[in-house]
């Protein structure tokens, strides 16, 4: 009879330690009071739903959306850089770290845990946002359609063409599936803005020196083309494509998960774009974490 020995036994990698880590991280950051920040998003997001009764009905579901989705773009990377710089450090503190590391965890399962346990509360986050906006935006878009076959049925204008051109005008403003699309889009924006913050707080020497030099990313990232057009001014050919390139590694664009605009004009979102930015996103954070793990496996702790 043979058995296998303890360390026969081990896996180098295991999903099941990660999955365990990341639970645990969405639990920290949920003590944390992170779910403050949401429930802030959530009065925004009521507040907008019954403000500018004056305009006209296309503009109040305009205005519904461009708060909403200015809030939550807003918050979340807040959120996903303030969250992010914490760990490690919070870690430390309590001793937790030495703790997880002194059993068989690998770094390298510890930053991966820690990243996707921050991605879980953003998704879930956004998800719980996502589905309070749809409700008060479906809510204003079912007053509205009332309140102007009421309008129609007093000028004895409620014909059957009337009643639909109506309710054709208002879906195209009101709740549609490009909206989803939208958060998505800023779900994929603030992991990667978390993976850049998990890669910064490997090397830094405080919370604040994480959360000062993520937004300084942030900033950076929404003007790419400013900094392309800035170092790239008398550059052309292969050159001008090599740092390009280098920039845009070196500085996620963020720009490129800018959907919600078009999302708000009504317009839809193909899903081949969704795939696009989600390859794109998948290619950051691969990048980045990888990078935080050769910071962080010659950390001294």
């Amino acid at each position: 009879m043979s058995s296998a020995s303890p360390r026969s036994a081990y896996s180098s990698f295991s999903p099941g330690r990660i999955w365990t880590m990341a639970t645990h991280t969405v639990t920290q950051l949920i003590r944390m009071r992170i779910l403050v920040f949401m429930g802030i998003i959530s009065i925004v997001i009521v507040i907008a739903a019954f403000a500018f009764p004056a305009v006209s009905p296309e503009q109040q579901l305009k205005l519904l959306k461009d708060w909403t989705f200015g809030a939550l773009q807003v918050f979340f990377v807040i959120i996903a850089i303030a969250a992010t710089g914490l760990l490690i450090p919070r870690d430390l503190e309590d001793r937790t770290l030495y703790t997880t590391l002194s059993k068989p965890v690998p770094r390298y399962e510890y930053l991966i845990g820690k990243l996707l346990g921050v991605m879980l509360l953003l998704g879930g986050g956004l998800l719980l946002m996502d589905l309070v906006f749809s409700l008060m935006l479906y809510v204003k878009q079912s007053l509205i359609i009332s309140s102007q076959i009421a309008a129609l049925e007093k000028e004895q204008a409620a014909t059957p063409e009337n009643i639909a051109f109506i309710k054709d005008l208002n879906s195209r403003f009101g709740l549609t599936y490009s909206l989803h699309g939208a958060v998505w889009a800023i779900f994929l924006k603030a992991s990667v803005v978390a993976a850049v913050s998990l890669l910064i707080s490997c090397f830094a020497s405080s919370t604040l020196f994480t959360i000062l030099v993520g937004m300084a990313f942030v900033i950076a990232g929404q003007g790419q083309a400013l900094l392309r057009e800035w170092f790239l001014d008398k550059m052309s050919g292969f050159w001008q494509k090599a740092l390009s390139g280098a920039i845009a590694i070196f500085c996620p664009d963020l720009t490129l998960f800018d959907l919600a605009e078009p999302a708000i004009r009504g317009e839809v979102i193909p899903l081949g774009v969704l795939t696009e930015v989600s390859g794109i996103a998948l290619l950051y954070i691969v990048g980045y974490t990888s990078v935080a793990y050769l910071f962080f496996v010659e950390k001294e702790l």
